[in-house]
């Protein structure tokens, strides 16, 4: 059976650095950091006081008073960065085959404030019938955003959501890939959105001391790969990709920004949380992909890295990569981009493979942001892209996400 091929025609994303692409694109460039003072919930009493959340956010503006109470925060912003990467495919739903069109959604958490928010409420009212509000279930499960984007495009084909930690993004971008490929489907809206900047989600990866703790200074806390790193700094937001069958695009005349070439699943079988000390699961999932793409892996110019910022994980990642890559690692550009971002857990896949895509684009590499004091653990001849963005050729570029379980998740788009 002969694959199809699968290009990207339409892109959209809600981060801490930007309501839009370009806004987040040219913050990224800059090197700006989205972190500052946790303002959804008091968190005066907390370990971590700080997060990238998406600046001066307003749902009315968007959905209105009535629609905006009966939607979570994550499915929100998943409605608004599919909605940008519709509008920017210049699709019509009309004029498209709707069996053939679907949406595979990522979300590590979904609906987690909905849920803190009605439990608090049933425990407030004490003794008799329990109440819950009839919009609890349809507002917190994790399916939902993929539901309500079906319903408002018309998408009739494939409809589910991937659940694997903060590689969920990308479990859903490689399953979206498959659908075309595979001649399942013409059209996929596909990416991530997450949004648990909330006392449950921070108290809890407060206690298993993942989260970083530089309240002075939280513009400065996301510091992957430097010797005093202490943990990744907690995001929301939500990024979309539209892949469609190359044959598909052309025919329509739409607008072609790159090529998905492959994608690569792994697990490292290891540990709950923590990485193998070695990268073996990293390593495995970033040959998948270009076994899968049938590159070389001299074919690639950029990595964006899971780069989280945590002591183990980034010493591993770059520990596979030098697996992987052999010399050619020396002539990669590697960047954390989570380093401004901050870590949007579940949709991080989604806003990091749209930054692989903007720099095949742009031909020029975003950096890794508070890098002053190089982890002598970590090789010193990779670069890292330090502080400052690089232009450079960008032929093709590999995005990475592991997510707690072991689940690793990588994929591949080139220049067309």
């Amino acid at each position: 059976m002969e694959l199809k091929r699968v290009v990207v025609t339409g892109l959209g994303a809600i981060t801490p650095l930007g309501k839009n692409v370009d806004e987040t694109w040219n913050n990224l460039l800059a090197g700006k950091s989205g972190a500052g003072p946790i303002t959804r919930f008091d968190a005066a009493n907390y370990k971590t006081r700080f997060a990238c959340e998406v600046k001066d956010y307003n749902s009315e503006e968007y959905f209105g008073k009535k629609e905006g109470r009966r939607l979570d925060l994550f499915a929100q912003f998943a409605l608004i960065a599919a909605g940008q990467a519709f509008d920017d495919s210049k699709l019509e739903s009309e004029k498209i085959d709707l069996d053939k069109a679907g949406i595979i959604w990522g979300s590590g958490m979904g609906g987690l404030h909905t849920i803190e928010v009605e439990l608090k409420d049933y425990y407030e009212v004490g003794t008799g019938t329990p109440k819950f509000s009839p919009f609890f279930i349809p507002k917190m499960i994790s399916d939902i955003a993929g539901g309500h984007l079906s319903m408002k495009y018309g998408f009739r084909g494939p409809n589910f959501t991937t659940v694997s930690a903060c590689a969920s993004s990308t479990n859903a971008i490689i399953d979206a890939f498959n659908y075309i490929r595979l001649g399942k489907a013409d059209v996929m809206i596909t990416g991530g959105s997450e949004a648990c900047i909330y006392e449950s989600a921070v108290g809890g990866f407060n206690a298993m001391r993942a989260m970083s703790t530089r309240n002075d200074a939280p513009e400065k806390a996301s510091r992957p790969f430097d010797v005093d790193r202490d943990g990744f700094v907690i995001a929301e937001g939500g990024a979309s990709l539209i892949l469609e069958e190359y044959e598909h695009a052309v025919a329509r005349g739409a607008h072609i920004y790159c090529e998905m070439a492959g994608g690569g699943l792994s697990a490292d079988a290891h540990h709950l949380t923590a990485p193998h000390p070695e990268g073996i699961g990293a390593a495995k999932v970033m040959q998948n992909a270009l076994d899968d793409a049938e590159l070389q892996a001299s074919d690639l110019d950029y990595v964006n890295v899971h780069g989280t910022a945590t002591p183990l994980g980034d010493t591993a990642e770059t520990k596979a990569i030098l697996k992987v890559f052999g010399e050619h690692a020396y002539k990669l550009n590697i960047s954390s981009t989570k380093s401004m971002t901050g870590h949007l857990l579940g949709a991080a896949g989604a806003i990091e493979s749209l930054v692989a895509i903007k720099s095949i684009i742009e031909q020029v590499i975003p950096p890794t942001i508070n890098l002053e004091n190089r982890d002598p653990n970590i090789d010193q001849k990779l670069n890292l892209t330090p502080n400052v963005k690089q232009k450079r050729e960008v032929r093709a570029a590999l995005s990475n996400t592991f997510g707690f379980g072991g689940h690793n998740a990588s994929v591949i788009f080139k220049k067309i």
